[in-house]
Order: structure tokens, then sequence, then C-alpha cells
């Protein structure tokens, strides 16, 4: 039996609101809808959707609220921002306060679509994957970093870290790397599965979430480090 994916719709703007489900609804997806912050976290309580679209600019609560508060309760929620705010600030708050990634409107209905089929395409091979690696795929043990794939768990330094989807298998990507340099775009095609240019700020917020997370000094990181010029790579401690 195939499992339609459901997809929350949080925008006050009524006339985008039908034409964005109406297009996803006939590229196969379920559709909800929300028109307020309030509504939206009445609505992922009820039932939690695989994916939210999440307008910034909402009555009663902002979509940067909102997040906040599903990340509190849903760690592993793909969150995908909507903003019509032209700074770069605006974008760059949505990702830190846990998007997992952002458009920019005005959009155009076809990259949406794009954009949200990749997400799901992603959060389903995760899932089909976390069994399927052999033992030593399975685990991945660097300095005081220890990942468990298949089980998509992160201990630092004997601690617990939650990490959202993306966060997680960004530092698997760059784990399983050791030492290998990649540009942001690199990173957003093997990682987001996408190939847009102008979401360079995507990566770079993950990176410092990432790194807040589990460096001791996120200012001064033992495990990813910046390659000027180029981007990222992830380097053991000892290697220093």
């Amino acid at each position: 039996m195939v499992t339609i994916p459901n997809i929350l719709l949080v925008e006050d703007d009524a006339e985008l609101s039908q034409l964005v489900s109406r297009r996803l609804i006939e590229s196969g997806y379920e559709v909800r809808l929300a028109a307020t912050g309030t509504q939206a976290l009445s609505e992922v309580a009820s039932k939690a959707p695989d994916l939210i679209l999440l307008d910034i600019m909402l009555p009663e609560l902002d979509g940067l609220e909102v997040c906040r508060r599903i990340r509190a309760t849903h760690p592993l929620m793909y969150i995908i921002m909507l903003t019509a705010r032209a700074e770069e600030m605006d974008r760059v708050v949505g990702l830190e306060v846990g998007a997992d990634d952002y458009i920019t409107k005005p959009f155009g209905l076809s990259e949406l679509v794009a954009r949200v089929r990749s997400a799901l395409r992603r959060l389903r091979l995760t899932e089909e994957n976390s069994g399927k690696k052999s033992e030593d795929e399975k685990i991945i043990h660097v300095g005081s970093l220890h990942i468990d794939v298949s089980k998509r768990t992160v201990l630092v330094r004997d601690q617990s870290i939650v990490l959202t989807v993306l966060e997680f298998d960004l530092l698997v990507h760059l784990a399983r790397h050791l030492d290998q340099p990649f540009s942001r775009l690199q990173l957003l095609d093997k990682v987001w599965d996408i190939q847009y240019e102008g979401y360079d700020r995507t990566v770079d917020s993950h990176i410092q979430r990432l790194r807040s997370k589990i460096e001791l000094d996120p200012g001064n990181p033992d495990f990813i480090k910046t390659v000027w010029g180029v981007g990222y790579k992830f380097q053991s401690p000892e290697l220093d």
C-alpha cells in the first residue's frame, strides 16, 4: 500500500495558499492548510505531517516562533520556510531557529514542487536505507564523536545530541569523507539533493548549527573545518 505524503501548508494569503495547494495536490500529495501560527501548531499536534511549508509572516504567531516550537517537540520534522522578505538576515534567522531550507517569494510553482519532491525523496531514502548499511558503514567513530547511522543517533563526549534530518545527513556525509573538502554547491547537491545557486547561506547556517551542537568551541572547531575559498571538510582532531 502506497502512503501519500502529507504536507502542511501554513500561509495566510488565501489566494496563494489555494494556488500552491492545488499544484501540490495535482503532484500527488495530500495537503492540509493553516492560515495562522496557532492553527499550524494545532494541525501538527493533531497529525504530524511529512513536511511543512511555513510562511514567516503569519497572524498570531509568526513563522519563526512556530518553527521554534515545532522543533522543540518534533526535531526531525522537515520544515521549508517561505519568505517574501528580501533581507538575507530574515532567511538566516529562519534557518537558525531550525528550518531545513527556505524559498523566497515570489517563487515558481515548478521550483516549489521540485524542492518538496527532493525533500520527501531524501526522507524516504533515509528511512529505506537506515538498516541496509554494512556494519562498518553503520557506525562512524571519530575522536569523541560517535555516529550510529542506522539508528540516526549521535554521541559527543558520551552526550546524546539531537539533530534535524538535514543536520544528521550533512554530518554523516562529511564524516564519511574524512579530510575531503566540499564546496557549498557540492553539499547542496549531495545532501539537499538540489542544484540551486544562491542558497549557499543554507549550507553555512547548517554548518553553524552543527558546530554549536558537536564542537566544544564552535568558534574554534575540532571537527568541521572551513576550507577558505572552497567550503568545508570534516577532520579528525587527531590530525591537527
